[in-house]
């Protein structure tokens, strides 16, 4: 069999497993969708069953978890792939961080009930499960920021430091984003991986959510989406329609996470060509 006959049985193998892989996802949407977009109301999110506050929780824990995670994760990133030397040490590092990557989330919930629900006594609130999230995000962050700025051809950096440029401008102005989307990629990841947990949620946010709809209080028990459809399912409460709630909860998260996806993803774009001089 000649080459280029086996390069096009190779490529539509593998159309076949894209077009697979997307008919799947387009039936598992129109599927979820399909049940619970008629549960969708005004009453539905604001009624005294309704789940506008754990609609709320559940971006309030997701943006404090960002808030602790970003910050060290792009810089551990940035460091290692950057500044770090090669020696035992950092490949010490980042063997621990790929393991961490690869631990269950329910290890990570059972730490923070321990250390900061129990120990630090925070007790079930939305600090202690945003504190948790971001330790479950921090690995994957590190190894997602390290690879796309070694990405970068090095041509780059010389480029950049031939002209004069510090290393720290070289980085900023030129490394960053051009590794910009896949960053970006990064953090649409860890960000749908939190929206959509549960485990370490149960043990440290708690299954109580506050009377008022918008409580920023962080001590505070915060119920999310995600952990009131796993109550619904699991201990349906006497004279309610726990299926049409877990339906309508279920394509409430779907969509949330669709459009913080596109919120994310549009402006990293216009970002990273503002970043880059291009104006078109």
């Amino acid at each position: 069999m000649s080459p280029k006959k086996i390069d096009k049985i190779a490529t539509g193998v593998l159309w076949l497993a894209a077009l697979i892989i997307l008919g799947i996802l387009v039936w598992f949407l129109v599927y979820i969708l399909g049940r619970g977009l008629p549960y969708l109301n005004i009453q539905f999110l604001t009624g005294s069953d309704g789940v506008g506050a754990q609609l709320f929780n559940s971006f309030y824990i997701l943006f404090l978890s960002l808030l602790f995670s970003l910050p060290i994760g792009v810089g551990a990133g940035i460091y290692l792939a950057e500044y770090a030397p090669q020696n035992k040490l950092t490949d010490l590092i980042r063997l621990s961080t790929e393991s961490l990557a690869s631990v269950p989330s329910i290890v990570f919930g059972l730490f923070g009930m321990i250390i900061f629900v129990n120990k630090l006594g925070l007790g079930f609130s939305i600090l202690g499960g945003s504190a948790t999230l971001a330790l479950l995000n921090l690995p994957i962050l590190v190894r997602v920021t390290e690879d796309s700025l070694r990405a970068v051809p090095s041509s780059y950096r010389e480029a950049s430091l031939a002209l004069g440029a510090t290393m720290w401008q070289t980085i900023r102005k030129v490394i960053l984003p051009t590794a910009l989307p896949g960053i970006v990629t990064g953090v649409t990841l860890v960000a749908g991986r939190a929206l959509g947990e549960t485990a370490i949620l149960i043990f440290t946010a708690g299954m109580n959510v506050s009377r008022h709809l918008f409580d920023t209080n962080p001590m505070a028990a915060g119920e999310t989406l995600a952990v009131h459809l796993f109550a619904v399912k699991s201990n349906p409460l006497p004279g309610t329609n726990a299926d049409a709630i877990a339906n309508g909860t279920a394509a409430l998260l779907i969509i949330m996470v669709l459009i913080f996806n596109i919120i994310l993803a549009l402006p990293s774009r216009w970002l990273q060509k503002r970043l880059l001089g291009k104006n078109e």
